[in-house]
């Protein structure tokens, strides 16, 4: 099976343009503005959406200027919601690299997002395509939304796999489906093949929440534990849910009381990692991502045989079997 570096090869071309058109997007007459977007664009990461987007077209007839610029879009409108994030969380890096609101202050790394907001709505009336505009702006609203009733849950211990798959849909989950539906939209896919390279989408971004989740039970070569961020922000992800569903477990009454106290000490969030883990989280949530991955294969079956559909399985893979 072809791995994401193999992919990214196998659209190289069409790649280097869609991020070619993000940067003209970008350019502005402002000396300021030019520097950071510069800087930021510097690290791209492994660009999974705009490779989503690119295949979709790939699949359904090839890869024309709309194509590219819905992808162009969503790419923007995407990590326009990561520089807000970073400024929400007060994150100092991100990838690896000092995000904006570090170097400058919250006013300028809002102000770039919006900016970053403005060039999608650019690149998506490019493609003159009704679709394309009304995608990102449900997809906006799922966004917001999934942030939102995650906070809401979290303030009120939700710990319920139902409220969890519920927020991992709408914040995760529909930026992958908004990728394949502009991908394929512009390229001339019908209503009804659209629809089932969607719902493959809706488990792929799933899934990749789900594995992100995941990392969080794990070690951190900088903390020397499982860092416990999730459950410190009042996250409660599938492994725990799995755990604290489970009634039969020996500590199951005192860890729901631990998982309710209105603040946890470090203390308590080791204990709660490690007991999901010792008690299935970790292998539930994979039982749930292979099982999501074998009904996306399915979906994929409908489409003809080709290196597109090989591609979208591969995608898949990597996605539950990534480290980080």
């Amino acid at each position: 099976m072809a791995t994401l570096e193999q992919i990214q090869e196998t659209i190289k071309p069409e790649l280097a343009r869609l991020n070619a058109i993000i940067a003209d997007t970008l350019r502005s007459n402002s000396a300021l503005t030019d520097h950071i977007v510069k800087e930021y664009l510097r690290t791209k990461g492994k660009q999974i959406r705009p490779i989503l987007v690119l295949l979709s077209g790939k699949l359904f007839g090839g890869v024309n200027d709309k194509v590219l610029y819905a992808g162009a879009a969503i790419e923007l409108l995407h990590n326009a919601s990561l520089i807000h994030d970073d400024v929400i969380d007060q994150s100092a890096t991100r990838r690896g690299v000092p995000t904006i609101n570090s170097v400058w202050d919250n006013h300028v790394a809002v102000l770039v997002g919006d900016y970053f907001v403005a060039g999608a709505l650019k690149c998506a009336e490019r493609t003159h395509e009704y679709r394309v505009l009304n995608s990102l702006a449900s997809m906006g609203s799922d966004l917001s939304m999934g942030e939102i009733d995650q906070i809401d849950n979290a303030r009120n211990r939700a710990i319920t796999e139902e409220a969890y798959m519920t927020i991992i849909r709408h914040k995760t989950a529909s930026l992958f489906v908004s990728c394949v539906e502009v991908g394929g939209a512009t390229a001339g896919a019908s209503d009804e093949q659209l629809k089932k390279l969607m719902k493959f989408a809706d488990l792929l971004g799933q899934c990749f929440q789900i594995k992100d989740d995941t990392f969080d039970y794990f070690h951190d070569p900088i903390v020397g534990k499982p860092t416990g961020n999730d459950l410190r922000e009042g996250k409660i992800t599938l492994p725990l849910i799995y755990a604290l569903g489970r009634k039969e477990l020996p500590e199951h009454d005192e860890m729901n009381q631990l998982v309710h106290k209105p603040e946890l000490s470090d203390n308590d969030i080791d204990r709660l990692v490690e007991w999901a883990k010792r008690n299935g989280g970790i292998d539930y949530s994979y039982r749930v991502m292979q099982r999501m991955e074998r009904e996306a294969d399915d979906l994929l079956s409908c489409f003809e045989p080709s290196d597109t559909v090989d591609a979208f399985k591969a995608i898949f893979s990597y996605i539950i079997t990534r480290n980080k």
